[in-house]
C-alpha cells in the first residue's frame, strides 16, 4: 500500500484518486474548493461520472481515500504527490498554467519528506522541468523530489474503465528512479508502459488528442463531399475502419468534438507551434472544420423549415458535449442555441443529466423534464447528443406531438429510409 495525495478533484483528479484507493492504497484528495470538498466528505459527487458515485463512498467506508483542503494534511507521510488541476485555455489559445503553479507551490512549502510530484493534468512541453524549479525556489528547508510526467487518458462517460484498462501508460522523467517508482504504482493495471523523458511524454499527451480531433474533423468533411455525390458516410467509415492502420474509432460524422479536452488541447498545440515559428496549418484546420459543424447545423434546420427559424419552436435532444456526462465545456449545443435564439427561434431542451450545469449557461433555452413534453408543438428536433435513450424513443408518438414532423440528426442515430417511412422530413450528415 502506498500513500498518495492528488491535487484537484475535478474529472481527472477524482477518478486518479478514488481508482488508486480502489487498488488498495491510501489516498489524501486536496481542493482548495471548501464546498466541493465538504460534499465530497458527504458522498455528494461534484460530476456526473457512471460508477464513480458507487467507487468513491465504498472507497471512503474502506477508510482507504479521504478529502481536505489542507496540504499539511494531505502531504503527511506521502509518497507520491499528483497534480490534476485545471489547464483551461487562455484567450490566446496557450493553457493557463496558474493553478499549476499554485498547486506546484504549497506543496513545495508542505513536503515533510522525499516526494515524486506528478504532473497528471495536460500541460505544455516544458512544464515539468518548470514546475521542478518551482519547488526548488519554494521549498523552505531542501527536501528531495523528482517531478514525472504521467498523462491522463481518460474520457469522460467511461473514465473509470479507462483507468483500469488503459491502453498503455505514458511516463516520463529525467529521474529514472522515479519514473520506475511510478512505473510500480501503476503495475497492477497490467498495460503497456512507455517511460520517456518528461518533454515526450508531455508532447505524446498532446499529439494523441490532437490526432483523434483530427480523425473526427476529416470525417465530418468527408461527409459533405458524401451528401453531394451520393455516399452514405457510415458505410464509408465502416469501410475504412477495418483497415487497421486507420481503425474505426473516431471515425462517427456529426456536430463535431467539445468537451475539455480536444478544444484546448489542440488550440494548445497550435498555440506553440506557432510561438516556435512554425505554422500548424493542418491543425489550424482540424479546428475551423469542427467548429462549422455547428454553424452548418443550424443552416440546415433553417433550410428544412422553409430558409428561416425565425418565430420557430426548436428542439434541442442534449446538451452535454458527449453522452454520459454532464460536461457542458464547448459543448456542441451552446453554439446551436444562441445562433438559433439569435436568429429568432425558441429553443428548447431535454438532456438525461446535463440541465442543471446548462441552465446558468444558456438561460434563453427552455428545459423540460422528458423528450416527448419537449417534442409537444415543436416545428423541429435536433439531435444534438447520442444518448441512448433517444435511440429507442417511440418516434410515431413523436411525430405525432411535432407541430410539423421535422428531425435534424446531428449524430445519425436513426436510419434514413425508415424516416422517410415514416413520413418524416428528415436529414442526418453525410448520407
Amino acid at each position: 500500500m502506498k500513500q498518495i495525495c492528488v491535487v484537484g478533484v475535478g474529472y481527472v483528479g477524482l477518478v486518479t484518486a478514488a481508482c488508486f484507493a480502489d487498488l488498495g492504497n491510501k489516498v489524501t484528495a486536496l481542493d482548495v474548493n471548501q464546498e466541493r470538498v465538504e460534499n465530497l466528505k458527504k458522498g455528494i459527487m461534484p460530476i456526473y461520472e457512471p460508477g464513480l458515485d458507487e467507487l468513491v463512498k465504498r472507497n471512503m467506508n474502506a477508510g482507504r481515500i479521504t478529502f481536505t483542503t489542507s496540504y499539511k494534511d494531505a502531504l503527511k507521510g506521502a509518497e507520491y504527490a499528483f497534480i490534476a488541476v485545471g489547464t483551461p485555455s487562455g484567450s490566446d489559445g496557450s493553457a493557463d498554467l496558474q493553478y499549476v503553479a499554485a498547486a506546484a507551490k504549497s506543496i513545495a512549502e508542505h513536503m515533510t519528506g522525499p516526494l515524486v510530484i506528478i504532473n497528471k493534468s495536460t500541460v505544455p512541453i516544458g512544464t515539468g522541468d518548470w514546475v521542478a524549479d518551482i519547488v526548488k525556489g519554494a521549498q523552505t528547508k531542501h527536501t528531495d523530489f523528482a517531478v514525472v510526467s504521467c498523462p491522463e487518458f481518460l474520457r469522460e462517460g467511461s473514465a473509470i474503465g479507462d483507468f483500469m484498462s488503459p491502453h498503455r501508460t505514458v511516463i516520463g522523467s529525467l529521474d529514472r528512479d522515479a519514473a520506475n517508482k511510478v512505473a510500480q504504482l501503476h503495475l497492477p493495471l497490467r498495460a503497456p508502459i512507455v517511460i520517456t523523458d518528461l518533454r515526450t511524454a508531455e508532447m505524446i499527451k498532446y499529439a494523441s488528442n490532437a490526432f483523434l480531433a483530427t480523425k473526427i474533423s476529416f470525417i465530418n468533411e468527408l461527409a459533405d463531399l458524401c451528401e453531394l455525390v451520393g455516399a452514405d458516410v457510415k458505410e464509408v467509415a465502416a469501410g475504412m475502419g477495418y483497415d487497421a492502420r486507420i481503425g474505426r474509432h473516431f471515425l462517427d460524422a456529426g456536430l463535431g468534438w467539445g468537451g475539455s479536452c480536444f478544444p484546448k488541447d489542440v488550440e494548445a498545440l497550435a498555440y506553440m507551434a506557432k510561438e516556435k515559428g512554425l505554422d500548424p496549418r493542418i491543425l489550424n484546420s482540424v479546428m475551423d472544420v469542427n467548429y462549422d459543424r455547428r454553424k452548418t447545423a443550424v443552416q440546415h434546420v433553417a433550410e428544412m423549415l422553409g430558409g428561416s427559424v425565425k418565430g420557430k419552436t426548436i428542439g434541442l435532444l442534449g446538451l452535454a458535449f458527449k453522452p454520459n456526462t454532464d460536461d457542458m465545456r464547448d459543448a456542441p449545443a451552446i453554439t446551436i442555441a444562441e445562433a438559433l435564439v439569435e436568429a429568432g427561434a425558441k429553443v428548447r431542451a431535454y438532456d438525461p443529466v446535463a440541465m442543471e450545469v446548462a441552465r446558468p449557461i444558456l438561460p434563453a433555452v427552455d428545459m423540460f423534464d422528458e423528450p416527448y413534453q419537449l417534442a409537444k408543438e415543436c416545428d423541429a428536433l435536433m439531435v444534438v447528443t447520442e444518448w441512448n435513450e433517444f435511440k429507442q424513443l417511440d418516434l410515431e408518438k413523436v411525430k405525432s406531438l411535432l407541430k410539423s414532423p421535422v428531425i435534424y440528426d446531428g449524430r445519425n442515430i436513426y436510419e434514413p429510409i425508415r424516416m422517410k417511412e415514416m413520413g418524416f422530413t428528415y436529414r442526418s450528415i453525410g448520407r
